[in-house]
């Protein structure tokens, strides 16, 4: 793919407009992690994902990687091996949300699902992974699969499963704590999801505006950065 194809200028504004959201939103917690001391859920679980919508599935990815990084780097936080792993679930957030070939969507999921029943605890349990059933049901009724709410859904339980399967294998929690969590995660990803969905359409509506009002377009904005790379 060509330079002027990648940096858009819709999608350089867009990237500005994502790292000062970053370093805003990750500052507030939403909602505390169970089992987790001192750890939380933040506002940038609400658009952490459309990256994957306005910048392409591995772009977008990779933004969630770089924000998250500079963030931890800027603010000293402590970088651990189970920091650096919570970054994946975002970051896989943001492929399905942006990913074309969606049956491919349906992999990460699957996987989580096989990886936590195979664990001793998520074998009792097993009934908790149906909750990634829902972005492979995002995939597969395609006709509703580019709605946004849908996407949105996909996209937050595609997070909750890799973000799951990472936390059986690392933190000792018992069934009765997992089946607890049940009507948690149900309001919690409800709320995500409208979050995303909601910050999608803000942000694509704002950055169509400012396009509108501007005297750069694409094609402008292609034509600088050919000369830059």
């Amino acid at each position: 793919m060509k330079a002027k194809q990648i940096f858009t200028f819709k999608r350089i504004i867009f990237f500005l407009v994502f790292a000062a959201l970053v370093f805003t939103a990750r500052r507030i917690g939403f909602s505390p992690v169970i089992g987790g001391e001192d750890q939380s859920f933040t506002f940038f679980q609400f658009f952490g994902p459309i990256t994957g919508s306005f910048l392409g599935p591995f772009i977008g990815a990779a933004a969630v990687c770089f924000a998250h990084l500079t963030d931890l780097l800027l603010h000293g936080g402590p970088v651990t091996s189970l920091g650096l792993l919570g970054i994946l679930p975002m970051m896989f957030a943001a492929i399905f949300m942006g990913i074309k070939k969606r049956m491919a969507g349906v992999l990460v999921p699957l996987a989580a699902m096989i990886a936590f029943i195979i664990h001793p605890v998520g074998r009792q349990v097993w009934f908790f992974s149906l909750f990634w059933a829902i972005p492979i049901l995002a995939v597969v009724f395609k006709r509703h699969s580019n709605k946004i709410v849908v996407r949105s859904l996909g996209a937050t339980f595609t997070a909750h499963a890799v973000g799951t399967t990472i936390w059986i294998w690392t933190i000792p929690m018992t069934a009765g704590q997992w089946i607890s969590l049940i009507p948690v995660v149900v309001i919690e990803r409800m709320i995500m999801a409208g979050g995303i969905a909601v910050s999608y359409v803000l942000l694509n509506k704002s950055l169509n505006w400012i396009l509108s009002r501007t005297s750069w377009n694409t094609s402008r904005s292609a034509v600088i950065i050919n000369k830059l790379v």
